[in-house]
């Protein structure tokens, strides 16, 4: 049986019946260690002091994010190139998941930031980047609902998210094109120098995977919603015609 077959809509409602409460489950216990982990068990870091524990929620939101837009953006070429329908509806249910994790790292960046930086906000680049993909969410969501027929819908987010994607990667890698900025490197890195402490670390990295289940199991709860919703306005439909 070849990947796409597991992808076809009757089939993706079998297994992802079972799969769901365990994805559920997962991204639970990942989230109440992590966070419990961080937010109790770590130091103040000796410059920032407790304010450093919000990593535990800005990092994960911020990253799931930026990929949720990548994610999009596969889903949306598999449309363009394959016409398979579940992809299409994937994208449209990652995209409000992908909204809210962009409304966390916005709103958590902006408590950590206020007590760093003294302000709220800054113009940075990469704060800025970030604020266009929220506008570019809130434009794929609203042309998905504006357009009644599905795969015109389809084509044209799907457009939309390819230009979109740009600002995904400038969010991401916006403190390597330009020096100036606020906001700090990488939390995450290869360079010893710049990754966060051990002590840090370890429960960040709990807390990240609880966030990539968490947006997988939501991805998968909407995506069945999705395949729902359609068959009923097929049905709804049918009904009209006979």
């Amino acid at each position: 049986m070849s990947l796409w077959e597991y992808a076809n809509p009757k089939r993706f409602m079998g297994w992802t019946a079972p799969v769901l409460p365990v994805v559920f489950g997962l991204a639970g216990v990942c989230l109440v260690v992590g966070l419990v982990w961080g937010f109790f068990f770590t130091p103040d870091d000796y410059r920032q002091g407790s304010t450093v524990k919000i990593i535990y929620l800005h990092v994960p939101a911020a990253l799931m994010a930026i990929n949720a837009w990548i994610m999009m953006l596969v889903a949306s070429l598999i449309w363009i190139v394959r016409r398979h329908h579940v992809s299409a509806l994937a994208a449209k249910a990652a995209a409000s998941v992908g909204l809210t994790m962009t409304l966390i790292a916005l709103f958590t960046g902006a408590i950590w930031g206020q007590p760093m930086w003294g302000t709220y906000w800054a113009w940075d680049p990469r704060l800025t980047s970030f604020l266009i993909l929220f506008l570019f969410y809130l434009g794929y969501i609203a042309l998905w609902e504006a357009i009644e027929d599905p795969d015109t819908a389809a084509d044209l987010t799907s457009v939309l998210c390819m230009v979109g994607s740009i600002f995904a990667i400038l969010s991401r890698y916006a403190v390597l094109f330009w020096n100036q900025g606020l906001h700090q490197g990488a939390s995450l890195s290869l360079d010893p120098e710049e990754n966060v402490a051990d002590v840090f670390w370890l429960p960040l990295v709990v807390c990240i995977a609880g966030f990539a289940l968490l947006f997988i199991a939501l991805v998968l709860l909407r995506t069945r919603t999705e395949i729902r919703a359609r068959r009923i306005r097929a049905l709804e439909a049918r009904v009209r015609r006979a």
